[in-house]
Formats: C-alpha cells, structure tokens, sequence
C-alpha cells in the first residue's frame, strides 16, 4: 500500500495543473486519500490526530516570524523607489562602459536582492525600470531581458532570501529526525543563520560570473550593445551617497547582525523591517495609504506562505502513514552510485518539479520527504539548502515555464517577444548549472564560511 503515496503526490502535482490552490489541494487531496484508506481499512485514522499539534507548532514557531518581517521590509522598500534611485545612480559610475547599463542592472539587482529577498518583486520592477531604458539605449532584447530575469532571481540564494528562511527551518526539522534516526539522541542543529552565511560565497560568486559573462559579451558581440558607451553625467557624489548608503546600511546591520552572532535572523528581520521604515521616512515616500498598502501586501504574502504551509504539513501526515518515508528510504538507497545517486535524483526532480510550483510549495512539500533520507546518508544539511536554493533559481529561469520568465512578460511591451527572454536567459542557465557542478565539486565553497566563523 506505500505505493499509494506516490499516487498521492502524482494526483497532487494533476490538481494543480488544473489550476487549484495550492494549499488546498494539498490538504484536500491529502483527506481524500485518508478518508478512502480509512474507509477501506489501509489507512490508520491515529495519524490524523497528530494535526493539532503540528498546527500549533507552525503557530507558535519563532523561527517563521521573520518571514512577514522580512516580507514587509522588501515591499516597503519597493514602494520607497529605492531601485529606481540606486539604478540611476549606478547607470552614472558604470556609464563610461560600453555595456554600463547592463552592469548596472546586475549590481542592482543584486543589492535589491539583499534587502528585500523576493524574486518576483526584484524582476517586475527591474524590467518596469530598466528595460525601457534599455531597449532605448540599444540594447539587443535578448540581452536586456536575459540579464534583468536573471539577477531578478538572485533573490533566491542571496541573503535574506524568504527562500532561505523557509528552507532553514524545514532542513532544521529534518537534520534532528536523521540524526534520532542514526541513533543520536542528542542531535546537533542546523539554522536559518547557518543558510545565510552559506550563501553568501555562491551568491557572490554568482554575480561575479554574471558581470565576466556581460563584460566579455561587449567584447565578444559588441552587436548586442549601444553602438558607444553609455552617456556618463558628472557623478555627483552626494547624489550617490543619498541613493547607495541606506540600502547598503540596512544590508550591513542585518546580515552584520545575523554574522556576528548579536541577532537571530527572527530579531534581524525586525531590524530590517524598522529600518526600511526610517528609509522611507526619510525619502518622504511614506504616508497612511503607502503604509495600508504595504501592510496589506504583507499579509496577502504571509498569508499565503502559512496556508500552504498547513496544507503541507496535512499532506506530509498522510503520505507517511501510507508508508510513503519508507518507500522513499527504500529507493534511494537501491539507487546506483550511492549518495551521489541519490542526490543526482534529488536535484533532477526538484529543477522539474520547479516549473509547476513555487518554491514555497517545493520547500514545505518535497524537500521534508527526501531531506531526512538524504542526511542520513551524511549529506551537509547547509550544502543541501544552498544546492536546493541554487537549483530551483536555475529552475524558475529556464523555458518555458520558469516562473521569472512570465514576471518579466507580464511587464515587457509588446516590442519584446517571448522568444526574445527565452533566448536571453539561456546563457544564465549555463552559468547557474556551472556553479551548481563547481558547489557539487567543491562544497567547500558553501560550508567554508559557516564552518570559519561558527566552527
């Protein structure tokens, strides 16, 4: 009857193509299933009791209150205009480059990506401000939608990613039942705090090649480019202050707080959240219909993320009373080539999987169900959060269903053809796939840092 699971999560993935809720169907597909197997006899209703329980500890968890924290200092940071600003800043020290523009969207991208750590915020309002600009200048549309969707998803693994936030605490759960598995009853914990320290070499590292690759295009293809550098204004200095500081600030006492051990990622999100309030004071940029409208998308997000997060845990009860954990610990460990096999199998499902769902979705649903069995096998529990992260930005980017493509057609005139962002985004999937083998090569890269400062 295990197998029965497995048909769960098929029918699962079949309800939501049909275009379902998500939360929903997950628990509503989840009862149905209970209530036949309870009917028939294959299924233990004992199970079911365990739901109360699982619903207070989402509640009261500490560790998911950062999430409308810090959903709330990205909105209200995109409702202050301070991308527009950094952007214009940025145009003006990078201009004097042929492909200055676009190096600027990239830096941009980036520093909205540590501050407010929502992907599909940082791509439509990358592509509402810069893409015009862009094409106007003579940018080839391939390249202009290409290098926005792909620094739009940097959100993903640069912290303080929600991503990374959710990630860290079902991996957390997750370690703790491996380890109870393997017989230590005094299990070690793994944080969200641990995430984002992990990340932060890849994220970097991604950047990185995301500016080479821009840079040795203008060289390589300077067809693709303005026929001359982007006119540079005089620089004034205090303009770019005013534009770069309070971001950069905000950056720096959050993630410095989280690094330097003075703050819980839960306390440094409230930080975040008052500081991007103090930033949009001082820009004039708040009143009582802004701050309505922040609090209002707030809790639209939050609200979402917690649904889908009971729905998930509803699904995951029935799937482990049919067996299904055991059907998953079975596979895995008849699969060729070991761990890497396993991981292999992992990494390929989820990138699949992450063109039907969110990784809200992936996080809460299939990452509890395959994580255990795979730090039992002695899998880093922090490499594994930022190979997931990583894959399922490479995910969300590639055609046709990555979910930053249909952000940036949704603002995109109708100059831009589809073809055109599928087009510019296939360098970036080559660059993802290439730090995803060099962190599966090396994964040092992810745990080097975590390991420097916290042992």
């Amino acid at each position: 009857m295990e197998y029965i699971s497995l048909v769960m999560f098929a029918a699962v993935c079949i309800v939501l193509l049909a275009g379902y809720p998500v939360a929903l169907s997950l628990a509503g597909t989840a009862l149905l299933f209970a209530g036949a197997g309870i009917l028939s006899g294959h299924f233990e209703a004992a199970y079911l009791y365990a739901l109360p329980s699982r619903l207070y500890g989402i509640i009261t968890n500490q560790t998911l209150i950062a999430v409308p924290l810090f959903v709330f200092m990205g909105v209200m940071l995109e409702k202050s205009r301070v991308a527009e600003d950094l952007l214009t800043a940025m145009a003006q020290v990078f201009g004097r480059f042929r492909a200055g523009l676009a190096i600027s969207v990239i830096v941009v991208g980036m520093l909205l990506a540590a501050s407010t750590g929502i992907v599909g915020a940082t791509v439509v309002t990358m592509g509402l401000l810069s893409l015009p600009t862009m094409l106007k200048r003579g940018y080839a549309p391939s390249l202009a939608t290409g290098s926005i969707c792909a620094t739009g998803t940097l959100g993903q693994i640069i912290p303080p990613s929600i991503a990374l936030v959710l990630l860290g605490d079902v991996l957390s759960s997750a370690y703790q039942k491996a380890q109870l598995s393997m017989g230590i009853f005094s299990p070690e914990s793994v944080s969200v705090g641990d995430l984002f320290v992990g990340a932060i070499v890849p994220g970097m590292l991604l950047v990185a090649l995301y500016l080479m690759y821009v840079l040795v295009l203008s060289k390589v293809k300077p067809s693709l480019f303005p026929e001359r550098a982007d006119t540079a204004d005089n620089i004034a200095l205090s303009a770019l202050l005013t534009a770069l500081a309070p971001p950069l600030l905000l950056i720096i006492v959050v993630l410095g707080s989280i690094l330097a051990g003075f703050a819980t990622p839960t306390e440094a999100a409230g930080v975040g959240a008052m500081g991007a309030i103090l930033i949009a004071l001082s820009r004039k940029q708040l009143d009582w219909s802004r701050l309505s409208d922040v609090m209002g998308n707030t809790m639209k997000v939050t609200s979402m993320v917690f649904l889908i997060l009971i729905g998930a845990s509803v699904f995951s009860l029935v799937f482990r009373g049919y067996g299904g954990e055991e059907l998953i610990a079975e596979l895995f460990a008849n699969l060729p080539g070991g761990v890497f096999g396993a991981m292999l199998v992992v990494m390929v499902v989820i990138f699949l999987l992450g063109f039907i769902l969110d990784f809200i979705e992936i996080t809460f649903v299939v990452v509890p169900l395959v994580a255990p069995v795979l730090l039992a096998m002695g899998v880093d529990p922090i490499w594994l959060g930022i190979m997931i992260a990583v894959n399922l930005q490479t995910s969300f980017l590639t055609p046709p269903f990555g979910f930053a493509l249909f952000y940036l057609r949704g603002v995109a005139p109708s100059s831009v053809h589809t073809s055109h962002i599928y087009k510019g985004v296939i360098p970036f999937i080559v660059i993802q796939a290439m730090l995803l083998i060099a962190l599966a090569i090396w994964p040092n890269l992810v745990t080097w840092l975590p390991t420097t400062l916290y042992g």
